[in-house]
């Protein structure tokens, strides 16, 4: 069986595609650097993830991108011969007012390199493709104000939109119909949506027209996947779908879920992927394998594939490779020379920029939480000098949201260790300012459960200390923060002076598992 979700901890919106006997996965990055998340699997089980279709400026820059702005709801197909990305980029998303611009690149390889963006509209989030039978190519996309589908040829060798532009399905009385996938199977336009809104009322429905350009009826057994609300053993806010059929003939759905823990409604681990086989019934309605509508925490494994043996990611890195790894994540805009690895090799050096808070110039490097317990530790070398900057770990979900943990300088200029938290862009200390030995090495740890977060350092790297802090992760989660997102644990470097001081990290680990009952936060 395969369990689920198949991509754990912020890996929303999933959009898949087969190429002969490879499966590949494109998720949401939102504000987070470099844009869309990549997977590539062989078997639907195991998955690694692959550079990112978006790694240059000229290709994205999200400068002043709001928090969960940037891209929403990557879409990825392929057409025989080349690999197709649609993506939005949210600028703005206030009331009414969404400016959100849709661009396309391609590849000949998966691996790329994937060309520059072709400008397609801003009409509406979520684009996707159709290639169709005949060769024709189509760009659909939601309609702002949640209005319904759009869609509108692609002329690739022009490289634009051409033709009428027509609104083909205005959805089904859920509501918030958003991220439209359109097949064409057999004699039917299938145009599969999410709806509800991506809380724990999402879901996905379908309709079908014998042409593209509609009329669409609505499959009358509405929803096709959602979430069971009263049963929180289950995967919440199922929806956002996409249909992949294997090289054998079966059918499968991945879509959006999160797992929140049981009795609370906060999801730390932010929207993630999960999976679900499908099949077509007699009158030509997609159903679940499993019967009913509600996703399964498990499903079937496809018949007749063989296992791809995938390499994990390591839980230690020591940066002893030139560059770093494609688990990490920075803010808006890659770091370039404010990051190296190479000027003192074995550490990697961030140069201090704005703080945390700022939509612009930030240096951290984080990785996604992907279980609710959770241990991330580095060994700093930092000397400041004053308040303004300051070195160490982040454990955040946005600008707006999150703790700092490590070293800064009192008003004296001695060195101390500090905990920050900044709930809402509102600030306030978390313990009082602890004397460390000046330009010292400082071992920090922060061990994470659902609830709460405990903060150890430590001057030789074996004899921990307990901060005492207990901080509450309910300030990361979605439902708080009303974000889209997930929370990160990560190394960071700001100094708001102006004068870049660095910060060197001899390592970094994470370590995610899930949860045992009667276990306490330990240093070790």
């Amino acid at each position: 069986m395969i369990q689920n979700p198949i991509l754990k901890g912020f890996c929303p919106d999933p959009s898949i595609v087969r190429a002969g006997d490879d499966y590949y996965i494109a998720t949401s990055t939102f504000e987070w650097w470099p844009g869309v998340h990549l997977w590539h699997s062989r078997d639907l089980v195991h998955w690694e993830q692959l550079p990112s279709p978006l790694n240059r400026t000229s290709q994205l820059n999200m400068l002043g991108n709001p928090t969960s702005g940037g891209i929403w709801a990557p879409d990825i197909s392929y057409d025989g011969t080349r690999f197709y990305l649609v993506f939005t980029d949210v600028k703005t998303k206030k009331g009414r007012y969404y400016n959100n611009h849709n661009y396309m690149v391609w590849a000949e390889d998966i691996r790329g390199p994937w060309s520059e963006p072709v400008y397609l509209n801003s009409t509406g989030f979520d684009p996707s493709m159709l290639h169709d039978s005949d060769g024709r190519k189509y760009l659909i996309n939601m309609r702002n104000g949640f209005k319904g589908v759009l869609v509108q040829e692609f002329d690739p060798e022009q490289g634009k939109l051409v033709g009428e532009v027509k609104n083909v399905f205005r959805g089904t009385e859920i509501g918030f119909t958003e991220g439209p996938h359109i097949y064409h199977i057999g004699g039917w336009y299938y145009c599969l949506v999410a709806e509800g809104g991506t809380g724990y009322e999402h879901c996905v429905t379908m309709a079908r027209s014998r042409s593209l350009w509609g009329p669409y009826e609505a499959d009358p057994e509405n929803p096709v996947l959602t979430s069971a609300q009263n049963d929180p053993t289950l995967l919440q806010k199922a929806g956002h779908g996409d249909l992949v059929k294997t090289q054998n003939g079966e059918w499968y759905l991945v879509h959006l879920c999160a797992r929140p823990p049981q009795g609370k409604k906060r999801c730390i681990l932010g929207r993630e992927t999960g999976i679900q086989k499908v099949y077509w019934n007699e009158e030509g309605w997609l159903r679940l394998s499993s019967g009913g509508r509600i996703a399964r925490n498990e499903t079937e494994e496809a018949s007749g594939i063989n296992v791809l043996n995938i390499n994990a990611c390591k839980e230690r890195d020591d940066f002893t490779d030139p560059v770093l790894d494609v688990r990490y994540s920075v803010p808006r805009v890659p770091l370039g020379e404010n990051a190296s690895l190479s000027i003192r090799p074995g550490w990697l050096r961030l140069y201090g920029q704005e703080s945390l808070n700022s939509l612009h110039h930030v240096s951290l490097v984080a990785v996604r939480q992907t279980e609710y317990r959770a241990r991330a530790e580095t060994c700093m070398e930092f000397s400041p000098t004053c308040p303004e900057q300051f070195g160490g770990l982040s454990y955040m979900y946005d600008a707006a949201n999150f703790y700092l943990f490590g070293k800064t300088a009192d008003e004296e200029g001695r060195e101390v260790l500090t905990i920050v938290k900044t709930d809402t862009l509102t600030t306030t200390d978390e313990i009082v300012p602890i004397r460390l030995p000046e330009g010292k090495r400082v071992w920090l740890r922060i061990a994470a459960e659902s609830r709460e977060a405990a903060c150890f350092y430590s001057l030789d790297g074996k004899n921990w200390v307990d901060t005492g802090a207990r901080l509450d992760t309910e300030i990361l989660t979605d439902e708080h923060c009303r974000g889209f997102t997930g929370a990160h644990l990560g190394m960071y470097c700001h100094d708001m002076t102006g004068g870049k001081q660095y910060a060197d990290f001899d390592y970094f680990s994470l370590r995610c598992e899930e949860e045992e009952s009667g276990r306490k936060f330990s240093p070790m």
